[in-house]
């Protein structure tokens, strides 16, 4: 690695290891202070050996189910937490919205905690004078500023803490699933305010559960499983990984696109099929054909966004599944879902689908799409007795498809208007 690479480091991790002492009844923990060489606990590992390096100006999107090692790896990182072994550095200022709030004093007034939070940044008395007005503007709590802090809302509590942490330039931002602190209003404010973050070049971590925001938001993305990095990689990867993990089919993926030849009488051979299919789930049932038909039923892969399109796949099962749910979804080329349905939501009921039995669902509509290419899923899955769904087949990214509009669009939906001008007077 050069000299200007290792130049780009803001944050380098190697070999972290945290582990947590668990007793199984209190006096143990006493016992193993005032006893030598007694050993009552169990270690719990939080962080397994992990290594991660992270560049200036990356927007890294964290990934993990609840009790991965999320939330610890990004204490460690602020240094709330201490490791039991490993090191990482960090370059830079650290802004973290991780804990809002943690350096605040209730019986302070709301300004007065803004000069103590900003102390605690390390910033001098002059940057938290410049900044101080900047802070007041974003939490907009009123003359509740002048009041001390414990007798402030929930709301109006996240909204200055909110507005302490992301007003002191960090170089590293961490976000932890907070951008919804507030009003509606008050996390436009917040969303833009990350929005600048990114295009300064800043360095943020972003934890979320909400696959869409980290597709949208970040370059890079890792998936953490008891402690351990899993993946590494590039982010529209990295989330349907993570949806393969919390569905409990990480182990069962298969790269589904086959070698041989496809039989060309299935309605697929007629369409522009994705190499990088990913195909996964209990296989009681299989989708093995699926296709884009237009009014003349005609297959069609370009598809004029003001013509009613049908699609369609065909299902075989292999045991009996009560109740299937079928269902599309369309996706733009970064992995973002724009757009989708599926048999629960039409409130079509499937019935029992019999073993050995195959089934055909159609799916009709206008797709209302702005003018570009696109992918089409299909899925079947079911729910399990407790709730839970249960993927069956799920075909991601199968086929590319293309939109056409008559009309300019704005954004990714096209309105269906009807335009009226008149003088009035």
């Amino acid at each position: 690695m050069d000299e200007k690479q290792d130049d780009d480091i803001v944050i380098e991790i190697k070999d972290l290891v945290k582990q947590y002492k668990m007793y199984h009844r209190k006096q143990d923990r006493l016992l193993e202070a005032i006893i030598p060489n007694i050993h009552k606990h169990e270690d719990f590992t939080a962080m397994d050996h992990l290594n991660l390096t992270i560049r200036k100006g990356e927007v890294l999107g964290i990934l993990g189910k609840n009790g991965a090692g999320k939330s610890t790896l990004l204490k460690i990182i602020t240094g709330v937490v201490v490791p039991t072994s490993g090191t990482v550095n960090v370059k830079g200022k650290i802004s973290s919205l991780l804990e809002l709030g943690t350096a605040f004093n209730m019986e302070l007034t709301g300004e007065e905690n803004i000069y103590q939070h900003g102390q605690v940044m390390g910033m001098t008395p002059e940057e938290i004078e410049e900044t101080k007005q900047d802070v007041i503007d974003f939490a907009d709590i009123g003359d509740h500023l002048y009041q001390p802090v414990k007798t402030y809302s929930s709301g109006m509590f996240a909204r200055l803490a909110f507005a302490c942490a992301i007003n002191v330039n960090p170089d590293v931002l961490i976000v932890d699933e907070v951008l919804s602190v507030g009003d509606m209003a008050f996390q436009l404010k917040c969303f833009k305010k990350f929005e600048e973050f990114k295009a300064k070049g800043k360095t943020i971590l972003f934890v979320t559960h909400n696959v869409g925001s980290v597709i949208e938001n970040c370059n890079r993305a890792i998936i953490l499983e008891e402690g351990k990095k899993i993946f590494d990689g590039e982010t529209k990867e990295g989330v349907e990984n993570y949806k393969k993990l919390i569905t409990g089919m990480l182990e069962k993926e298969k790269k589904a696109m086959p070698k041989e030849k496809i039989d060309s009488s299935l309605w697929k051979s007629n369409f522009d099929l994705n190499p990088d299919i990913i195909i996964y789930g209990n296989e009681e049932a299989e989708i093995y054909d699926y296709g884009i038909f237009n009014e003349k039923e005609e297959f069609t892969s370009i598809i004029d966004n003001d013509e009613e399109i049908a699609i369609r796949l065909k299902a075989k099962f292999y045991q009996d599944v009560e109740c299937p749910t079928f269902s599309i979804t369309v996706k733009d080329f970064s992995g973002k879902e724009i757009c989708g349905t599926n048999t629960n939501l039409q409130k079509l009921y499937t019935g029992k689908c019999q073993k050995g039995k195959e089934y055909m669902c159609e799916f009709k509509q206008k797709i209302k799409l702005a003018p570009g290419k696109y992918t089409l899923s299909l899925s079947c899955s079911k729910y399990g007795p407790n709730g839970e769904l249960i993927p069956i087949n799920r075909n991601y990214d199968a086929l590319i498809f293309e939109v056409l509009s008559k009309n300019p669009v704005v954004g990714y939906y096209e309105f269906d208007t009807k335009l009226n001008f008149k003088e009035i007077n």
